[in-house]
């Protein structure tokens, strides 16, 4: 049965579900959601869906939202993608919840800010404080990943693929790679694992369909 993932290609958590889906090696295919047309609101997506947000997984029965808990899904269903040990689904764990409080929301906020409000409606001061944020956690990754392939053991796990969600899109919010040689690396390496895929080529949707 192909799981299907309700997404569309602007969202970095959309992002951090469909590159797991991609990489596991799982059956699967993409539904469209028209985010920016209010789709997520319908009282028919509530359904899916009562968070009202994307992405949300669909197999079977089984019907998952948030991107930690179907990341956790695909890697447990795949066997891939996952620690080899309790401490390392620990350390991935630890990773992904630091990553959904301290760099994706904030990344998140400040790229749909810059990015897809109206110039005029766009507030500096509450643009300012998130990049400051976002600085500090890009130190954290940046040094974390210092001598080091990948956050845990010696190949892509979920917590990659949560922590680099939002850091591929092209879009400005505060990251230049150029100015985080680890991270630059860390992102180099994980685009090299076959079946990668950007954002906008994994998904259906893009800010080029809107202009």
């Amino acid at each position: 049965m192909t799981i299907k993932l309700h997404c569309f290609g602007e969202s970095g958590n959309s992002y951090k579900a469909a590159l797991a889906l991609e990489l596991s090696g799982l059956e699967w295919e993409p539904v469209f959601v028209d985010f920016f047309n209010g789709e997520t609101r319908t009282e028919e997506f509530r359904k899916l869906n009562p968070m009202g947000e994307a992405p949300v997984m669909e197999d079977g029965d089984i019907v998952l939202s948030q991107s930690g808990a179907i990341q956790d899904y695909v890697s447990s269903k795949s066997g891939r993608l996952g620690g080899r040990s309790a401490a390392e689904r620990r350390e991935i764990l630890r990773w992904q919840f630091w990553d959904n409080h301290k760099l994706s929301s904030p990344a998140g906020m400040t790229r749909f800010l810059m990015n897809f409000l109206p110039e005029e409606k766009r507030p500096q001061e509450v643009i300012a404080f998130t990049q400051a944020r976002l600085k500090s956690a890009y130190r954290v990754l940046d040094a974390a990943l210092a001598g080091r392939a990948f956050l845990i053991g010696d190949s892509v796990t979920i917590a990659d693929l949560s922590c680099c969600g939002y850091l591929y899109y092209p879009e400005p919010f505060g990251f230049d790679r150029k100015d985080w040689p680890n991270i630059d690396a860390w992102l180099t390496r994980i685009s090299e694992t076959p079946g990668w895929k950007h954002p906008y080529d994994l998904m259906p949707g893009s800010p080029a369909d809107r202009a």
